[in-house]
């Protein structure tokens, strides 16, 4: 297996920016997830490392090979797609073997070898079926051991799972990572769906608008978002995130002043009055008290989720949602107080969106 480099990267169409200088390493043997929205260039970065997209300015390097005008077929890469890209002719030993045929395999080799890889990945029952015959996870199932089957230096996902329905989409995630521990391989997956980043990644690669926001591992991203977009994008459900002006309380102590009302800081917060900032605090970090500090605030909607109740309220005219794992008797039009953990503050500038230490 190998790492990865990305250094300076830049891609344009045209006149038209889409990758703005991008610098990521992904170490060898390491999962690294791409994620933002749709539109932020995770998708085209990672075609760029498969070689499917030329890149306009930067270097890609694997391993310690700079590839930049390698072909794709010879970067010893292997690519996972959305849509599977099964031959719809072949069975699946077929398509598992089909690189080794063009590479002269033996038939009777090619089927052995398929048929220890689908072992694998679970699908050694269906080596005879074609892929019409198998259900969404199966195929997944055939893509990814055909791309093992490359035995790579890298493996490259892009959305695997977004076309799987939920339940399976939980069960893919823990099978792919397993997998990926169990063969110590280098892979870059690349997903729109924060929550496959927060369980399946050594290092998350948060992604907007052709820019790198934020690298780190899951709960460094969580626990400390860089900027006020990483912020609201990672965490579900999403964070609060409440505009306002650093100001004095009615009893001299420092304060956020918003349209929510007068937000509570901890005490001692060094952060200069007058100064324009977005409060930030989780759902799980704001509960229901009586504390004179609580923002007051009327129950809109409560959803039993079993484990937890996710409650969403307004405060004025700002709507805020707070988690609890203790099921508290709400209702509709309720009043309350509520009061975020001042623990867990999070407060971003609201000129240029980055973090306040």
């Amino acid at each position: 297996m190998a790492s990865v480099s990305v250094e300076g990267v830049v891609k344009t169409y045209g006149d038209e920016p889409i990758i703005h200088g991008i610098d990521v390493e992904v170490p060898d043997e390491s999962f690294t997830v791409l994620v933002g929205p749709s539109g932020c260039g995770k998708s085209t970065l990672l075609r760029m490392v498969a070689g499917l997209e030329d890149i306009s300015d930067g270097r890609i390097s694997i391993g310690d090979q700079v590839v930049n005008e390698v072909p794709a077929r010879h970067r010893d890469v292997a690519m996972v797609f959305q849509s599977y890209a099964l031959y719809p002719h072949m069975t699946v030993a077929d398509n598992l073997g089909f690189h080794l045929r063009l590479q002269g395999v033996p038939k009777g080799e090619r089927r052995q070898r398929a048929a220890k890889v689908a072992e694998l990945v679970g699908i050694g029952e269906f080596l005879d079926r074609l892929p019409r015959q198998l259900s969404g996870g199966q195929r997944q199932r055939v893509a990814m051991a055909r791309a093992i089957m490359r035995d790579p230096q890298v493996f490259l996902f892009d959305e695997p799972l977004s076309n799987l329905d939920a339940k399976l989409r939980v069960r893919m995630r823990a099978e792919i990572r397993l997998l990926q521990q169990r063969l110590s391989s280098t892979a870059i997956y690349v997903t729109h769906d924060q929550v496959e980043a927060m369980t399946m990644a050594d290092q998350i690669v948060v992604m907007r608008e052709g820019h790198v926001e934020q690298i780190g591992t899951p709960l460094n991203v969580y626990d400390r978002p860089a900027t006020e977009f990483v912020a609201g994008f990672i965490g579900s459900p999403a964070m609060n995130l409440l505009p306002g002006r650093v100001t004095r309380g009615d009893g001299g102590e420092r304060v956020v002043d918003s349209e929510a009302g007068r937000l509570p800081l901890p005490s001692g917060a060094g952060i200069e009055e007058g100064r324009e900032v977005v409060y930030g605090v989780r759902p799980v970090a704001l509960s229901v008290s009586d504390d004179a500090r609580a923002i007051p605030a009327t129950v809109d909607v409560v959803e039993p989720m079993g484990d937890q109740d996710q409650v969403y309220f307004h405060a004025s005219e700002v709507s805020l949602c707070a988690v609890s794992h203790e099921r508290i008797a709400l209702r509709r039009g309720d009043g309350v107080g509520l009061m975020p953990d001042l623990a867990m503050i999070h407060l971003f500038d609201r000129e240029s969106g980055r973090r306040i230490d």
